[in-house]
């Protein structure tokens, strides 16, 4: 039996090292940026709920990204019905990663308890056992591997978190990620909910290793694996030979969408980036559909150019008395397009990761390239 968690060498002419290199000068960027913390903040939240759709597309689930805006709220389960509740179920653990020390081991009780919540409540897609892991031998539809038997799953997954915890140089973290996250999959502990789970383990180990300290920053995988689902499944099935030559295929695959994902990364942390082709565009299509009159779009672009204000921050947009603008802002936080900031009750800022603003933004996205392909239809 190989070593399972043996880097393989970098050869000198392949595309993985270079891949590396530029993963590392991207990475020098990430937490500069000049995008004020509660606009980053919402865009973060609006990723994990796109993120949670992809991974649940990946298994099958059929919701569009744009369905699930309407039907989630926040972190809230509104719907019983069940591809709904998968989403929101992967929206709220990743979401529960987001609140974790960024120095946090991660343990079986972590892995186990990010596998109680994403089965919670689901049938076709649940598990007998929530936050178990499986004791019975199990097969892979569609897979010619054959996960290890049952009685070695928690000496299996000690040795990866073993792995997974250990430090390591910068210039081996990524591997060390790409390495782990098939691992995962190859001992598949569970009886089901693995892919759901190996990508917020992924998620949780890129917090604690190439984007520790940095707060929302931190990127959220999934896009690498929704982007061509079939590529994903066969860069996986090349690591399952454990040589060299295929984990080496299956570590330059994650490279590169974690490379192209950081690149666009570090454009949504320029300010300017988002005013002139994010948001912008954005607000200016709900005065071109009848959402939101031209004094209301200067209020809110006005939040945008600051991020966060206090309703005397606005006297310049919204003449008038202060009770006049407080009963603008009132009307807009009626109609979820501002929202109170955590700064204070006084405080606010726009609604981005909700309706009517979130599915322009989306829209917006995908003419930037942000989406992964498997939202192309949606």
């Amino acid at each position: 039996m190989p070593d399972l968690y043996r880097l393989p060498p970098l050869a000198s002419d392949g595309i993985l090292l270079p891949t590396l290199f530029e993963i590392e000068r991207l990475r020098a960027d990430v937490g500069t940026g000049t995008t004020p913390p509660d606009i980053y903040e919402e865009l973060h939240w609006l990723f994990d709920l796109v993120m949670s759709v992809v991974s649940a597309r990946i298994e099958g689930n059929h919701t569009t990204v744009f369905q699930a805006i309407d039907r989630v709220d926040d972190d809230r389960i509104t719907t019983t019905d069940e591809q709904m509740r998968e989403i929101t179920n992967i929206v709220e653990a990743a979401r529960y990663i987001d609140t974790l020390e960024f120095d946090r081991p991660i343990s079986h009780s972590l892995v186990r308890d990010l596998h109680a919540r994403t089965v919670d409540g689901l049938t076709r897609e649940g598990d007998p056992t929530p936050g178990a892991y499986r004791q019975q031998d199990v097969a892979i539809t569609g897979s010619a591997h054959r996960p290890p038997s049952w009685v070695t799953v928690h000496a299996e997954m000690s040795s990866l978190l073993d792995f997974a915890n250990s430090p390591r140089p910068l210039h081996e973290q990524m591997m060390q990620v790409a390495l782990a996250h098939h691992r995962f999959v190859w001992i598949h502990p569970f009886r089901n909910g693995n892919g759901r789970v190996s990508r917020l383990f992924t998620y949780a180990m890129l917090r604690r290793t190439i984007f520790a300290t940095r707060g929302f920053s931190a990127l959220n995988p999934t896009a690498v694996f929704g982007n061509d689902r079939s590529a994903y499944i066969t860069a996986l099935e090349a690591a399952d030979t454990l040589t060299d030559e295929g984990t080496t295929e299956w570590m330059a695959f994650f490279a590169r969408g974690i490379r192209d994902d950081i690149d666009r990364l570090v454009k949504l942390q320029q300010h300017a980036y988002i005013i002139e082709s994010l948001v912008g565009p954005a607000l200016r299509s709900l005065v071109r559909d009848g959402v939101v009159t031209t004094a209301e779009h200067d209020v809110l672009f006005e939040v945008l150019r600051r991020g966060t204000v206090k309703a005397g921050d606005l006297a310049s947009v919204a003449p008038g008395t202060s009770s006049h603008r407080s009963r603008q802002i009132g009307d807009l936080l009626d109609r979820h397009l501002l929202q109170r900031s955590a700064a204070g009750p006084r405080f606010y800022r726009l609604a981005l990761s909700r309706a009517p603003l979130a599915p322009r933004l989306i829209r917006q996205l995908d003419v930037l390239g942000y989406l992964p392909k498997m939202l192309s239809d949606d």
